[in-house]
């Protein structure tokens, strides 16, 4: 078997071929108009926590530190959003997605797309029905490709695409950004 192992001692090789899409990244927007920015961002105004996910939500989150911050600080401190007590039932399906400063229709393939979250349903384990937990997400490289890195706040927009049935709801305590 371990002769196996290395191709050479097959007589084959595989050819030395560049990957281009390895180091890509999706394109960026457009540069944003200002005007647009500010406006949607009154329009969201503030929001009250818990919130109950069970439609799409816009919150206005104030970040920690505004000041242009050089690629040695990106590159020492990462920009952090924190979704904390997102709680939700054991045994639900749920899976939402995280967007920053949402532009119209965007989806996963979108640079504004930050991650998701998703829960498998089991049944197994603890007694416990609900569950607690977070969701962290590096925000430092989103910001930059939407050249928001000077902005006081972050417009964060959360989609739930399951959240549960009818009885199995997904609250979320707060969201917060942070540096790591």
């Amino acid at each position: 078997i371990k002769d196996c192992l290395e191709q050479e001692n097959l007589r084959y090789k595989y050819q030395d071929v560049e990957i281009p899409w390895i180091q890509t990244k999706p394109k960026t927007p457009k540069a944003r108009k200002v005007e647009k920015k500010v406006a949607k961002k009154k329009l969201v105004g503030t929001t009250e926590f818990p919130i109950i996910l069970d439609k799409t939500v816009q919150v206005l989150v104030k970040r920690p530190k505004t000041k242009s911050r050089s690629k040695r600080e990106k590159e020492d401190k990462e920009e952090i959003l924190i979704i904390s007590g997102i709680e939700l039932e054991r045994g639900a399906l749920v899976k939402f997605d995280v967007f920053i400063n949402d532009e119209d229709e965007v989806g996963p393939e979108s640079s504004e797309f930050a991650g998701s979250f998703t829960n498998v349903p089991h049944k197994h384990g603890k007694k416990d029905k609900k569950i607690k937990t977070c969701l962290k997400l590096g925000i430092t490289d989103i910001l930059e490709d939407l050249d928001a890195e000077d902005d006081d706040d972050v417009l964060v927009t959360i989609v739930p695409i399951d959240s549960g049935r009818e009885k199995e709801v997904v609250t979320i305590e707060g969201i917060e950004i942070e540096f790591d």
